[in-house]
C-alpha cells in the first residue's frame, strides 16, 4: 500500500508552519508510522534546525531530484523518535531549481518507502508552493487568528481547491485572554471566514521557542500545551475521531474562590 503525501502550507510566513510540520511529522511517527518530512523551502531551510539535525546533513532534496543521490542517502533519521526522517532543503540553490515533474518523481519513490510524506511548503503561492502541492493527497493550512493571515490563507485555500485538494485547517497560536478582550479573532471567526474542515486548535505556548532553539521535538514535552495539541492533530490525520479541545482562559485563584464562596 502506498504512503500518503500531506502538504502543510499557509498564505503568509510567520504563522508557525515549520513548527507545525515538524510536530505533526514527529507525532505521526510516535503513532508507529514511518514518516518523511521534506523541507521544500529552497534557499531558506529551517526544518533541520528546528529538528536539531543541521549537523548531519550530507545531501538534500535538490541532490535527490537531480539524481546525485538516492532518497535513502538524503533522508536523515531522527535519533530520538523511531521511523522519523528529514529530507532537508538546499541552502545554496535558487528556489526555481526544482520542477513539479522532478518533485513528482521523487514523491513516487517516497510513497513506496514511507507511510506519510509531509511536504513543508514555503510561504506564498509561487514555484515553491507549486512544487509542494503537485504530488499531495491531502493539504493542511496553518493560520493564526489575525486578519492578514486569514486573508492570505483564504487565497491559498482557493488554489488548493483548484487542484482538487480539500484542505484542513489548524488555527495556531490562540491566546484565550486576547480573544476574550476582543484583541484577537476567535477560532469561530476564522472558521466562519475560511469554511473548511477544522483539524485542530493550538494555543500559544512559550515551549515552542525553547523547542525550536534546542532542536527538541515539541511533542515529546509533556508540559507543552502546543505539543499535546499536535499529538491530537496527528491522531485525527491518521483517521482517529477525537474531539477538538478549545484553548480556554484559565480562571485565576480569585475567580475560583469567588465561585466557591458565591462572590461576584
Amino acid at each position: 500500500m502506498e504512503g500518503k503525501v500531506i502538504v502543510v502550507t499557509s498564505g503568509k510566513g510567520g504563522v508557525g508552519k515549520t513548527t507545525a510540520t515538524s510536530s505533526i511529522g514527529a507525532a505521526l511517527a510516535l503513532e508507529g508510522k514511518r514518516v518523511a518530512i521534506v523541507d521544500m523551502d529552497i534557499g531558506l531551510r529551517n526544518l533541520d534546525v528546528v529538528m536539531g539535525l543541521e549537523n548531519r546533513i550530507v545531501f538534500n532534496i535538490v541532490d535527490v531530484v537531480q539524481g546525485k543521490c538516492k532518497v535513502d542517502q538524503a533522508a536523515i533519521r531522527d535519533r530520538r523518535i523511531d521511523n522519523l526522517f528529514l529530507i532537508p532543503a538546499s541552502q545554496s540553490d535558487n528556489k526555481d531549481v526544482l520542477t513539479p515533474a522532478g518533485v513528482e518523481r521523487m514523491a513516487k519513490v517516497l510513497r513506496q518507502k514511507f507511510d506519510y510524506v509531509i511536504m513543508d511548503s514555503p510561504a506564498g503561492i509561487e514555484r515553491g508552493f507549486e512544487n509542494s502541492v503537485v504530488s499531495a493527497n491531502e493539504a493542511v493550512v496553518i493560520c493564526t487568528p489575525d486578519v492578514s493571515a486569514v486573508r492570505d490563507a483564504d487565497r491559498v485555500i482557493g488554489l488548493l481547491y483548484a487542484r482538487s485538494l480539500e484542505p484542513k485547517l489548524i488555527v495556531n497560536r490562540i491566546e484565550p485572554a486576547r480573544v476574550e478582550r476582543g484583541e484577537m479573532l476567535s477560532y469561530k471567526d476564522v472558521l466562519d471566514i475560511l469554511s473548511i474542515e477544522l483539524v485542530g486548535l493550538v494555543p500559544m505556548d512559550e515551549k515552542v521557542l525553547i523547542s525550536s532553539n534546542t532542536g527538541t521535538p515539541l511533542v515529546l514535552q509533556n508540559d507543552s500545551t502546543a505539543g499535546q495539541s499536535f499529538r491530537r492533530i496527528a491522531k485525527r490525520l491518521n483517521g482517529e475521531t477525537i474531539p477538538i479541545e478549545v484553548p480556554n482562559l484559565k480562571p485565576s485563584v480569585w475567580t475560583k474562590l469567588g465561585k466557591t464562596f458565591g462572590l461576584k
